[in-house]
């Protein structure tokens, strides 16, 4: 059994005048920092999120690949691809969410293109692979409103969440499965990406 025992109060006379507090005082640090010291993300953070806000205001936007968001895989779109899409929805679900769990997949209909977001850094792992191109620094996207979940132009065939990105070591096994197609070289992705709006 616990006992609450009360603090002693100090008890002050209300015709007392409490004494002034004394000057705050600032003073000038000399420090000076390192710009290598800063984390190179930093640099553009404002900018990112500018972005970010201008997705959410239903507006087309241009965000670097890389950093702390994502980079991407491209493959070409048609039934095989529409496939794995499927077989990941079923891969990423949980709980009592909607049915396409999958993480964000753009679908770009005059290129014939899936977009599909993986976690940053991929880029940098991914073996080359006849079915997908993975994509990051230094490329720059164009992604669609947040609003735009069908054609006509670019759209969100899965939506784009905060709790999740494509798994990309399950899309190579996905893609090797279901083989959607031979996607573009690299140099022909990086000169269109900034412009499938």
């Amino acid at each position: 059994m616990t006992i609450a025992q009360q603090l002693p109060r100090r008890e002050t006379d209300p015709r007392q005048t409490p004494a002034a507090a004394a000057p705050v005082g600032f003073t000038r640090s000399h420090e000076t920092i390192n710009p290598r010291d800063v984390a190179p993300d930093m640099a553009d953070l404002a900018s990112r999120l500018r972005a970010l806000m201008a997705l959410q205001q239903q507006k087309v936007l241009q965000l670097p690949l890389g950093g702390h968001f994502f980079d991407i895989v491209i493959t070409t779109s048609g039934p095989q691809a529409y496939a794995a899409i499927n077989v990941m929805d079923t891969i990423q679900h949980s709980g009592n969410e909607r049915a396409d769990a999958c993480g964000p997949v753009i679908e770009d209909p005059q290129r014939s293109w899936l977009i599909w977001l993986v976690p940053p850094g991929t880029s940098q792992r991914w073996a080359p692979h006849r079915y997908a191109t993975c994509l990051g620094r230094p490329y720059n996207i164009a992604l669609p409103a947040i609003t735009a979940t069908e054609p006509p132009g670019p759209y969100w065939l899965r939506p784009c969440r905060g709790d999740r990105l494509v798994p990309p070591t399950a899309l190579r096994q996905l893609l090797d499965q279901f083989q959607p197609g031979p996607a573009p070289h690299e140099a022909v992705l990086g000169s269109m990406l900034s412009s499938i709006s």
